[in-house]
């Protein structure tokens, strides 16, 4: 049976009600990510980190960091630290 775009309004309506009307409980905030979720939120949080560190070493280079200092600081070596991070260093 196809539905009214009256009906379909309405259940809008109700949806778009119940939805600004939420109140979330303390549940909401434990319950366990999917693991598809799960993986595509670590995803992100290490692009978020990448993002950071990389604005963090050029900072650092402004102000003369050596790159053997940085590498130790990110446990690697000066070396690795220069060839992954001076184009965002630049």
């Amino acid at each position: 049976m196809r539905r009214s775009l009256e009906d379909l309004i309405a259940n809008a309506d109700a949806l778009a009600d119940k939805f600004e009307n939420y109140e979330p409980s303390a549940d909401d905030f434990d319950a366990p990510l999917p693991p598809l979720m799960a993986v595509k939120l670590a995803a992100f949080r290490r692009a978020q980190a990448e993002r950071e560190l990389a604005t963090a070493i050029t900072q650092a280079r402004e102000a003369k960091v050596s790159w053997r200092t940085l590498g130790e600081a990110i446990g690697t070596t000066g070396e690795a630290a220069r060839q992954r991070y001076t184009k965002s260093a630049s």
